[in-house]
């Protein structure tokens, strides 16, 4: 016993609230045998405890205070030493009464008292077996009940009940080495306990689990039922052990963290002190000073001067000091009231405007149209100009040979695909890393309050969620509003009038209608053949040569190899396709003069078909003769004219009309007034009525991937029908375009300029369209349509007439 002693005297030196929440391995002690159990007395002197539940055969320290346990203890002390020890439901609760405390305890003999300095009595007590009381047969002085004890029930010679008492034991020294409250001796002691009825009460008796699932716990009889309810409450302490530590270690290291941080700033502050000052005193200064030499509006230098103030409030290394910072250096970087000279000189634009873009004559018109009232008048607001067409055609590079012309800046910005509003009036300041709109960073980008500004792609604005673009490009675009224009990261308004925006697109009908009707709107149609050619012969040639390094080499390319590639290469209405085989050329012709080949001094059409193949596109199939059914039209894209087959097929059957081709709605209604027509006059046109019914019909324009919609091929569908129907051909080098009504009337349609160079690509020779359309043909360059013959009608006879061949 005296290594027991020596146990208890190490203890004593530790608090009372320790001693309460640590039993002691006994050393020694087993099971009792039957003569022990025999002579255990009937009745016993019952204590309460707090907060704890004692096992058997483990040693627990516990503090005595109260008047009853410390009588009943000294009862105990002066008979056998037995006591019963049972756990109370309620810790707050003072004084317990039977039905306060739990049924079942544990019988316990005091192994050493030792009397405290402040009057509390400590024992050391051991539990030996277990006990339910039966009733109390006294309850003053102290609490006596008569116990019957019970009885553990073990398994018989039981594998699996060994694998429970092995996991428990593995349970229970991962919690002992990764709780900081256990005594890393546990583990120790944990593998060198044999007796597994001990383990599982040794170990229960050091979690952290609650009152009611440790008595619940002693109440069980069964040890199998015992050993998996541990089981369960030692996995939930390991989990709450793992995340204890876890937030610690994470806690901890956010704490040296900001030490270290603390501690660096501290001496980076002693050494800026030592260099001559605080380098943010500095900045703040350098920023009032370029403050005085701005001219900006009242607002801006209230805001100004608010903001330096709370910067000089405030310690560098709070987040809201960049932020502050940041937006005063914004102010300071806008150009208030900084703009560039305009140039009158309107000889000297159109020289500009004419070198940098060849043809585009209303466009450059209304440029000096501009410049001219801006020279009468001296200051008016800007327009706001839309330029519309096919790719390719230059829209974008106009642009900026317009501010070259005006002697203005430059700048761009691309809409295709932008969905967040906040992309043009910026950010709000409290988000983290907030940024102004892109139309204020152009502006602070070019140091001028009135560039030309090009919102390049303005019909490919996205909508989402997070907002809608082209709303708010209303304000920025109206010349009303936008001298006030908000930007939401600046807090300001800032003043757009003076800028010349200039908007592009491909097609109209992408655009917001509000939008639109901000817009003053200016078409441009594909350059013909002739005007690719000048343009291959003044830019996209002399740039090539200088790209590929063939500058000095002599290399002439005549007016016929130019519209042989443009013709037999390309199908666009701009030139970048052209331009990119230009370049295929010059690489050709690169790789000849690098290996010291011989060079011809001027291109033929042999030395194209090396460097880009054989011809990519043949005028054959648009010229040649067709069956009866088959006619050419006209049609327009977003990318320039295109020409497209329309082709009807008769066959046996009761009538029914098919419609093939990836049609749209407005295309498959042209078909359906063009059918009605026919049927409605077949006699003058030699048809039996009866055929209607006799036949199927199918029509199918072919290239099905591509959707088609409008209604210029109303004429074309007719023609195509009644050549179906007569067995009359289609005249060849005939191409066709035109709405038709249920009248037989020929209406206008658009897009004329654009089909008759797509015309004119192919081949064709002979066009007709609606009488209407007469004025769009005369404002084309006569040069330009040269060889072409323009059949003007009012009604479908007179395009059947025209186009259908005599049998």
């Amino acid at each position: 016993m005296s290594e027991i002693n020596s146990m208890f005297d190490m203890l004593l030196n530790q608090n009372e609230q320790e001693m309460e929440f640590m039993p002691i391995v006994p050393l020694g002690e087993d099971e009792m045998n039957e003569e022990e159990r025999a002579s255990l007395p009937a009745n016993l002197p019952i204590i309460a405890l707090r907060n704890t539940v004692l096992f058997p055969n483990v040693v627990l320290p516990i503090t005595v205070a109260r008047e009853k346990s410390v009588k009943a203890i000294a009862e105990a002390q002066r008979t056998d030493k037995w006591i019963g020890v049972i756990a109370q439901k309620d810790s707050n609760n003072d004084n317990p009464g039977p039905d306060d405390i739990y049924e079942i305890g544990t019988l316990a003999k005091v192994v050493k008292q030792i009397k405290m300095p402040d009057g509390n009595i400590t024992l050391f007590i051991m539990g030996r077996m277990r006990f339910k009381i039966e009733k109390y047969t006294q309850t003053d002085p102290y609490y006596v009940a008569q116990v019957a004890y019970l009885e553990d029930e073990y398994p018989k010679k039981d594998p699996s009940f060994d694998a429970l008492i092995s996991s428990i034991k593995d349970y229970g020294e991962r919690i002992a080495q990764q709780s900081p409250n256990i005594p890393s001796e546990a583990g120790i002691v944990l593998r060198n306990i044999e007796q597994q009825s001990f383990l599982m009460h040794f170990i229960a008796s050091n979690i952290s689990s609650k009152l009611h699932e440790k008595q619940a716990m002693l109440e069980e009889n069964n040890i199998t039922l015992r050993a998996e309810k541990l089981l369960n409450l030692l996995q939930s302490e390991l989990q709450l052990v793992e995340l204890k530590n876890e937030i610690t270690n994470k806690t901890r290291a956010d704490i040296d963290r900001q030490q270290r941080e603390y501690f660096l700033q501290q001496q980076m502050k002693s050494i800026k002190e030592e260099l001559g000052g605080d380098p943010n005193d500095r900045e703040i200064k350098d920023l009032q000073k370029r403050a005085e030499e701005m001219k900006w509006p009242d607002s801006a230098k209230s805001l100004f001067k608010k903001n330096i103030e709370k910067l000089e409030r405030m310690h560098s290394s709070t987040p809201d000091y960049s932020v502050i910072y940041n937006h005063l250096d914004l102010m300071l970087d806008l150009p208030w009231d900084t703009y560039t000279q305009d140039s009158y000189d309107l000889k000297k634009a159109q020289k500009v405007l004419d070198s940098d873009h060849y043809g585009m004559d209303k466009i450059k018109d209304r440029i000096l149209e501009y410049l001219a009232v801006l020279k009468l008048k001296g200051d008016m607001k800007s327009p706001i100009l839309c330029f519309v067409g096919p790719p390719g055609i230059g829209k974008t590079s106009l642009g900026r040979s317009i501010a070259s012309a005006i002697s203005r800046k430059y700048v761009r910005l691309s809409l295709g695909g932008l969905h967040d509003e906040s992309e043009l009036r910026g950010h709000r300041k409290t988000y983290i890393g907030a940024m102004p709109g892109r139309i204020i960073q152009s502006i602070r980008k070019v140091k001028t309050s009135n560039p030309v500004f090009i919102l390049d792609e303005v019909d490919k604005l996205g909508k989402d969620f997070r907002g809608d673009p082209s709303s708010a490009l209303l304000e920025i675009l109206d010349p009303e509003q936008n001298n006030s224009f908000y930007d939401n990261y600046l807090e300001l308004e800032y003043d757009l009038s003076k800028v010349l925006f200039i908007a592009t697109a491909n097609s109209l009908s992408d655009i917001q209608p509000a939008l639109r009707d901000r817009l003053e709107i200016i078409q441009l149609s594909g350059y013909s053949p002739e005007e690719k050619t000048e343009i291959a012969k003044r830019h996209l040639i002399p740039k090539q040569k200088e790209m590929h390094g063939l500058g000095k080499v002599p290399l002439k390319f005549p007016d016929k190899v130019i519209l042989k590639i443009i013709q037999e290469y390309t199908r666009e209405s701009g030139v970048r396709e052209l331009d990119r085989l230009l370049a295929g050329i010059m690489r050709s012709v690169a790789k000849q003069v690098a290996m010291e080949d011989e060079v011809a001094p001027q291109l033929t059409d042999e030395r194209v078909e090396v460097a880009l193949g054989k011809p990519r596109y043949t005028n054959d199939i648009y010229t040649k003769g067709h069956p009866p059914g088959v006619v050419v039209g006209l049609a327009w894209t977003s990318v320039g004219g295109d020409i497209l087959f329309i082709e009807t097929s008769l066959s046996k059957g009761k009538g029914v009309v098919t419609l093939t081709g990836n049609l749209g709605t407005v295309m498959k209604e042209s078909a359906t007034t063009a059918l009605s027509f026919l049927r409605a006059h077949a006699d003058e046109f030699n048809i039996d009525i009866n055929r209607f019914e006799e036949v199927n019909i199918h029509i199918h324009v072919p290239e099905g991937a591509v959707p088609k919609d409008g209604p210029s091929a109303g004429i074309t569908m007719l023609t195509s029908l009644a050549s179906a129907f007569t067995g009359r051909k289609v005249k060849p080098y005939y191409a066709m375009t035109g709405e038709i009504t249920l009248r037989g009337q020929v209406l206008a349609v658009g897009g004329i300029k654009e089909k008759i160079l797509a015309a004119k690509r192919a081949g064709i020779k002979d066009i007709v369209m609606c009488n209407q359309n007469r004025k769009d043909v005369e404002e084309i360059n006569a040069q330009y349509v040269k060889g072409l013959r323009f059949h003007y009608v009012e009604n479908a006879a007179e395009v059947l007439g025209l186009a259908l061949m005599k049998k």
